[in-house]
Formats: structure tokens, C-alpha cells, sequence
């Protein structure tokens, strides 16, 4: 039988040592990782080099040694080159948004992490991809997708599951950060295009940044101080933050999907 063809295009591929350290950390975060007995993680569109899914198994192993990391490349030079560094618990394979998995594991994926893919898409292609990674989770699988800087410094995303978006985060470097809105360049395809008035994104992002100035003498204690400041104001001003002070101690924020959804503006 004929192999079918990957699902999707080949991308720039640019991988950075360390550039997705900050959403490793947030997966590795996620209770799933634990409580999966023997979880199964891609790294879909690992780039250029096997970079980004050798740092992946290195950190998620800390949460769970049984892990396995399953990098996948639609380029198939890309594949050919990262095959030496397979190991028992670090594959990679020739695939796309159909995220197929060796034919020694059997099982459904408990992790898609789709960074930087997206983006260099049409924001009217994004649905049947997160369709088609959605069909291929595991119950309680879990989809991470989004966008960072090339250094890894700016990143945001949204966490799926096999019913759809739940869950939209940023995670920023604190320190020599000017303002939070600065991810705007770095939103995901479902959210850049919607980052105008009107929209809850502009918003989430317009009040965030007020928060960051109202709390600018807490600098000169920390940024995270001040982060944390800022997010217990957007928290205490009804957005529905999911995540708690630990988290934003690192630069992160999570708020429910439905809060930043795009909405359909009437004329």
C-alpha cells in the first residue's frame, strides 16, 4: 500500500538551542505528564535539527522517566538527519498534521507541542489542523500550539483537547521587558489577525499593559514582583486567569479561551 502523503508544508524549520525552554516547562507542568504511565509527546515540525525534541525528553523525563518523545518532520532530509540520535525513548518519523506515530507504539498521543507551524499558515487553514492533531490524541490528550521569538525570550499559545480550545497563555522574559503587549508579534495564527479594537485579545492585552505601568515601582524589587502584581489586577478585574502565582513568577499567564475567542464583529 501506497504511504500517504504528509498533511501540510514544509516550513522554515529554524530551531534555536533553548528557544522552546518555556513551553517545555509549561507541559511539563501539566498533571497528564504524570499521571500517564508511559505518556507519548510530539514534537510535530521539530525543524532543521533534533534541538528542540533532545531538550523536550531531557525535561520531561524529570516529571516522568517513562516518556517517550516522537519528533516529526514533513521533510524528509530533516528525518534522515536526526535518526542517529534515536534512543529507546526519543524516535522521529516523516509525517504532518496527521501526527503518525512508529509502528512500534501502538498507542494515541498524550502531547502534540506544534510551535511555529501555524504561523506561516493561513489563519483559514488553522481549524482543519487542530482537527486532524485533535483526532489523534489520546481522551485526555492535550494539543499545545503556538508562536515564540527565535530565542525563546516571547511565546504564547493555546491548549487544546480532543473538544477544542481551552486555554490561551503567555509566558514572557521579565527582565528588559518594556511592556506585556509586546507578544502581540508572537500570537498565535487564531489570535494575531484579531488583535484590533473590539476584539478580546486587544483587550486582554490593553489591560495588561495598564497593570504593567500601574505597578512600575515594583521593579526595583523585581519583575516578577511586578508581574505578579499585574496579573492578581487583571485576575481582580474579572479576566478568568487559570493559572496561579507559581506560574506567574515565571512570566506566565493563563486565561481561559472563551475570554480571548474572536468574536464575529457586526457592521
Amino acid at each position: 500500500m501506497a504511504q500517504r502523503k504528509p498533511v501540510g508544508s514544509i516550513t522554515r524549520g529554524t530551531t534555536n538551542p533553548n528557544r522552546l525552554r518555556r513551553v517545555d516547562r509549561y507541559i511539563a507542568s501539566l498533571p497528564i505528564i504524570r499521571r500517564t504511565a508511559n505518556p507519548i509527546v510530539v514534537d510535530l515540525g521539530f525543524g532543521a535539527t533534533p534541538t528542540t525534541a533532545i531538550e523536550m525528553l531531557t525535561r520531561l523525563s524529570k516529571e516522568n522517566s517513562n516518556t517517550k518523545v516522537v519528533g516529526i518532520e514533513i521533510d524528509r532530509e530533516r528525518v534522515e538527519r536526526a535518526l542517529p540520535f534515536e534512543t529507546e525513548n526519543l524516535l522521529f518519523g516523516l509525517g504532518g498534521f496527521e501526527v503518525p506515530l512508529p509502528k512500534n507504539l501502538s498507542a494515541k498521543v498524550t502531547v502534540i507541542r506544534a510551535m511555529n507551524l501555524l504561523r506561516q499558515y493561513d489563519e483559514a487553514e488553522v481549524a482543519s489542523a487542530w482537527e486532524l492533531m485533535q483526532s489523534r490524541l489520546d481522551s485526555d490528550g492535550l494539543i499545545v500550539e503556538g508562536t515564540c521569538d527565535e530565542i525563546g525570550r516571547i511565546a504564547s499559545w493555546v491548549t487544546l483537547d480532543t473538544s477544542g480550545p481551552k486555554l490561551f497563555t503567555i509566558s514572557l522574559r521579565l527582565r528588559g521587558l518594556d511592556k506585556p503587549s509586546k507578544v502581540a508579534e508572537r500570537l498565535p495564527k487564531a489570535l494575531i489577525h484579531h488583535n484590533v479594537p473590539g476584539q478580546p485579545i486587544h483587550q486582554l492585552l490593553k489591560d495588561l499593559d495598564a497593570a504593567w505601568n500601574n505597578h512600575a515601582g515594583l521593579a526595583i524589587f523585581s519583575p516578577a514582583q511586578r508581574w505578579v502584581a499585574s496579573c492578581e489586577d487583571l485576575k481582580a478585574n474579572g479576566w478568568p486567569i487559570n493559572n496561579e502565582a507559581k506560574r506567574w513568577k515565571l512570566g506566565e499567564l493563563t486565561i481561559s479561551w472563551e475570554a480571548v475567542r474572536p468574536q464575529v464583529i457586526q457592521p
